[in-house]
């Protein structure tokens, strides 16, 4: 069956902006005396469960820090991080030849609209997409609520969509939904395990998507 759709996580995948979300909480726990373990990031990378979760993380060894007084600043050097930063590489040449050959494009991210919208509109890339599905309104991934939501937005079946994700999670998420995935691993979660994924990507531009198509 010919590939009607494409559907794309934002966080990590359209842009590498979990960089910058470690950086932040990195520099955040350090100025409280402590080093963030990697293995308590990789536990909710590509979920909706990061802050709560980094929060909670942080109190186990700082007692009695006041998440509310503390959230604006780590937020504030996120953008203050992302400020600089571009697409993905590669990002740009899929959806301009996605848009050639008339596909349907939809973002899936269990972030909430509030963080992605203005994100895609300052990336430049907002008016390639026909859907925006986000956590504040879906039931974050893993669960495939996102996907399911992107499919019937797009009016195509899973069999003749693709998703494109950065993590583990969202992996396990496009094939709950019964979508074949493409995985585009960034710097952070390369070494992560990707053996639900039906095709492994080390970027966007080791493969045209003209070629992934025809795979």
């Amino acid at each position: 069956m010919p590939t009607r759709a494409l559907v794309f996580d934002f966080d990590g995948t359209l842009a590498d902006t979990e960089s910058a979300v470690l950086q932040s909480w990195r520099e955040l726990f350090l100025d409280h005396g402590v080093e963030l373990p990697m293995e308590a990031w990789y536990a909710v990378i590509g979920t909706q469960h990061t802050t709560p979760a980094m929060f909670a993380l942080l109190a186990e060894h700082v007692p009695g820090i006041d998440p509310e007084a503390l959230r604006p600043k780590t937020r504030a050097r996120v953008f203050e991080l992302l400020d600089e930063l571009g697409p993905r590489e590669g990002v740009l040449t899929y959806l301009d030849d996605a848009r050639r050959r008339g596909l349907k494009l939809a973002v899936a991210s269990s972030s909430s609209g509030a963080w992605v919208n203005p994100h895609l509109e300052r990336l430049g890339i907002a008016p390639y997409f026909d859907a925006v599905l986000t956590g504040d309104r879906h039931k974050a991934k893993p669960d495939p609520d996102l996907y399911l939501a992107a499919l019937t937005a797009l009016g195509a079946t899973a069999e003749e969509t693709i998703a494109f994700e950065d993590t583990p999670h969202g992996v396990t998420s496009a094939k709950a939904a019964g979508l074949t995935c493409v995985a585009v691993p960034n710097a952070i979660t390369e070494s992560l395990d990707f053996g639900q994924a039906d095709v492994v990507l080390p970027s966007f531009t080791a493969k045209p998507l003209e070629a992934l198509l025809a795979h």
